[in-house]
């Protein structure tokens, strides 16, 4: 049983919806990202998903956009992204670790090269925005192998004749997007994205986690309601661009895992 398996089945066992958090490796800079990182089990997230710095983001807001150019500015690589995961395994042999980014890092690092790196960094999923299931061959497949889950986006898009394409080789869990477009605009609407939840979750056992638009513990807990949990990201980057101090960031972010839980 994977970390992600294992933290889900716990939940269950809890009776509670899982929190997840995005935060960008390396945002503001190295130090500060990583004790930020460190601070997020305690301060109540089941998962964390760590962004991986990339010149030329699709998917991402402002907000997004400007933390990955503050980490590449600061030096972020994807060698230093996966150091945060084996400092983090230091301390912690249970939270699961997601990477979530884009295809062209890796495929510069060689996929072979970064699977066994991020195997032995304790990475436990892989988020990769720009690579649909027609190639999966070239990542997912050897990634499960290795026992790494690759985790999928469905959005409002995916319709009925898309879907099974889109889950035949998810694990972990399904990342449902709330929207169309991009991160960290409009807000997720609980009344929406319930009746889409139901729909994927009929098609498979997995998990369904909820992402983009929810900025606020309310927010957060009326998604974890109709889904198996919620992601936020860019409401806690914003703070972490804003310069605010790493113990008021994990204190928001604690407000957004205690309204996941409460859902």
């Amino acid at each position: 049983m994977s970390r992600i398996d294992a933290k889900f089945a716990q939940l269950r066992e809890q009776g509670k919806k899982a929190f997840v958090a995005y935060v960008m490796a390396g945002d503001p800079d190295y130090e500060t990202g990583l004790e930020i990182v460190k601070g997020l089990p305690a301060a109540g997230v089941d998962v964390i998903e760590l962004g991986v710095p990339f010149t030329d983001p699709m998917a991402d807001g402002a907000t997004i956009q400007l933390a990955g150019q503050r980490a590449l500015e600061s030096g972020q690589t994807l060698e230093k992204t996966l150091q945060y995961a084996r400092e983090l395994r230091k301390t912690d042999d249970t939270t699961p670790i997601v990477l979530m980014g884009y295809y062209n890092p890796i495929y510069s690092r060689g996929v072979d090269r970064f699977l066994n790196d991020a195997t032995a960094a304790g990475v436990d999923g892989l988020i990769i925005v720009d690579l649909p299931p027609e190639e999966d061959d070239e990542l997912c497949i050897p990634a499960q192998k290795m026992g790494i889950n690759f985790i999928r986006l469905a959005t409002p898009t995916t319709d009925a004749k898309r879907l099974p394409t889109v889950l035949q080789n998810t694990s972990g869990f399904v990342y449902y997007v709330s929207m169309t477009g991009i991160t960290g605009t409009a807000d997720a609407q609980a009344g929406d994205v319930g009746p889409e939840v139901a729909r994927i979750k009929s098609k498979t056992d997995l998990p369904v986690i909820v992402g983009f638009g929810i900025k606020t513990p309310d927010a957060a807990e009326a998604i974890a309601r109709v889904a198996d949990g919620a992601v936020v990201g860019s409401a806690i980057v914003e703070k972490i661009g804003a310069g605010e101090s790493v113990d008021d960031v994990l204190a928001f972010v604690k407000t957004l895992a205690d309204g996941t839980h409460q859902g």
